[in-house]
């Protein structure tokens, strides 16, 4: 894949919003209403059925020219060759995920309600970092929360591409959007609705 801007909607499965036999169709309405990331997270345990995912994930997110982000199993995001990996606190560290992966791969690091993270994480060598949860939860109801003072002053700080997570739908994404994020994650704002194409249009128009 060429490079691609870490710029925009970038969502975030969950097997409990869309489970195997929605989640292409689920991910694919995501991606026709704008999204231009995806995250395949999954904490289950049934590795072939991980693969499976993400291999089909993979075609359908080449077809729409979006890079497919795994969430913490380097293993996994190894084994099917998908465009990168994202980290978080207590995953593997960033320069044994750079150097497992192919060249060019795309690695975000979370950073919760630190800045000091972002700072570490952009020496070394993250491509994105995220900050959150910037409002409350329904996924991680007792994450820290960082708010838009936070994502101000990364941005002031940081020449890396940041992404806000936590909370985040179409009511609030402008909020975030101008205090610095050039990403908003979403997991419950778009899979969590009726009509996945319509809400991550509603949040992607934000960003334009």
């Amino acid at each position: 894949m060429t490079p691609h801007p870490l710029q925009g909607l970038y969502v975030i499965t969950d097997p409990r919003l869309v489970p195997d036999d929605t989640l292409d169709e689920r991910v694919g309405q995501a991606l026709r209403g704008g999204a231009r990331l995806v995250q395949y997270r999954d904490k289950g345990q049934d590795r072939a059925l991980k693969v499976q995912q993400v291999q089909r994930l993979r075609g359908l997110c080449r077809r729409h020219a979006v890079p497919l982000i795994i969430n913490d199993d380097l293993a996994l995001a190894a084994q099917t060759g998908a465009d990168g990996l994202h980290i978080g606190r207590d995953d593997m560290d960033l320069a044994s995920a750079r150097q497992a992966l192919a060249p060019g791969a795309i690695i975000g690091v979370s950073c919760y309600d630190r800045l000091d993270r972002a700072l570490e994480a952009q020496h070394g060598g993250a491509d994105y970092v995220a900050f959150g949860s910037v409002f409350p939860s329904s996924i991680k109801p007792h994450a820290p929360r960082a708010g838009p003072q936070l994502l101000r002053q990364a941005r002031a700080e940081l020449d890396i591409p940041i992404c806000a997570i936590g909370g985040i739908t179409a009511a609030n994404a402008r909020t975030v959007i101008e205090a610095g994020a050039q990403m908003v994650a979403a997991i419950h704002g778009v899979f969590g609705t009726d009509d996945p194409e319509a809400a991550a249009r509603q949040i992607a128009d934000q960003f334009r």
